[in-house]
C-alpha cells in the first residue's frame, strides 16, 4: 500500500512535521507494509503559486499530484493560522482539485493539526473536515490535534495510535475492495469501483434501472 503525507510546516525543525512524522510511523505498525511518501508543502510553495497564474503545476508539483492520486490513504497535518489551517495547505488542496477535482474521491483521509494552544483543537471540525468532505475524501473519525502542552504528555500517543488504526483499516478495506472489483465480484448496490476511488451511481440512474 502507499501511504502520502502532506506536511505544510512552516519552519525547520517543524512539530508539524513531527506529527505528521508520528501518524505515518504509527500507521505502518497497523499495516503489514506500506510505501511512506512525504510531501514538504514548504518545498512546493513557489510552484503553488506559479500554479495559480499560469495554470500548469511544475515538475515538483506535478510529481506531489501523482503521489496523492496513486496514494491508497494520506495524512494531512497543517499548523494553525488565524484559527483555521494555513494558506499554504489550502492552496494546495485548491490546485491538485482544479488539476483533477476526483483526486481524493474516495480516498481514506487522517486529518491533523499542530497549535500552539489546546483552545484551537476544534480546527479539524469546523475547516479540515468540511474541506475534505468537500473534495469527497473518507476522513477517518478521529483527527489528532497537538497543542504545544500536549508534546510528552499523556494522552496524544493514544491518540495518534487510534487514528492511525483507523486509517489502515480504511486503507486495507478499500484495497480488498478494490481487488474484489477486479476479481468480478460484484459491489456493492450503487457503488462501483472507480480509477480513482469510488465511483457512486447517481440516485436518478438508480431509479431508471428499476423503472427498466
Amino acid at each position: 500500500m502507499k501511504l502520502v503525507v502532506i506536511s505544510a510546516g512552516l519552519s525547520v525543525p517543524s512539530s508539524t512535521r513531527l506529527l505528521a512524522d508520528r501518524l505515518a510511523a504509527a500507521t505502518v505498525r497497523e499495516t503489514s507494509s506500506a510505501d511512506v511518501q512525504v510531501v514538504e508543502l514548504r518545498d512546493l510553495a513557489v510552484e503553488i503559486a506559479h500554479n495559480f497564474t499560469n495554470g500548469f503545476p511544475g515538475r515538483a508539483l506535478a510529481s506531489a499530484f501523482d503521489a496523492v492520486s496513486a496514494a491508497d490513504g494520506l495524512i494531512v497535518v497543517t499548523p494553525v493560522f488565524s484559527a483555521s489551517y494555513s494558506g499554504l495547505f489550502k492552496s494546495f488542496f485548491d490546485v491538485l482539485s482544479v488539476s483533477d477535482k476526483d483526486a481524493l474521491a474516495g480516498k481514506p483521509v487522517l486529518i491533523a493539526a499542530t497549535g500552539g494552544s489546546a483552545r484551537h483543537s476544534l480546527v479539524l471540525e469546523h475547516a479540515l473536515r468540511p474541506l475534505f468532505a468537500h473534495l469527497r475524501a473518507v476522513v477517518v473519525p478521529t483527527g489528532v490535534y497537538a497543542a504545544s502542552e500536549d508534546w510528552g504528555a499523556e494522552g496524544l500517543a493514544s491518540r495518534i495510535d487510534r487514528a492511525a488504526g483507523e486509517l489502515a483499516g480504511l486503507m486495507a478495506g478499500f484495497g480488498a475492495y478494490a481487488q474484489r472489483g477486479e476479481s468480478g465480484a460484484v459491489p456493492a448496490e450503487g457503488v462501483r469501483p472507480s480509477g480513482g476511488g469510488l465511483e457512486v451511481v447517481p440516485f436518478e440512474q438508480q431509479l431508471a434501472a428499476l423503472r427498466a
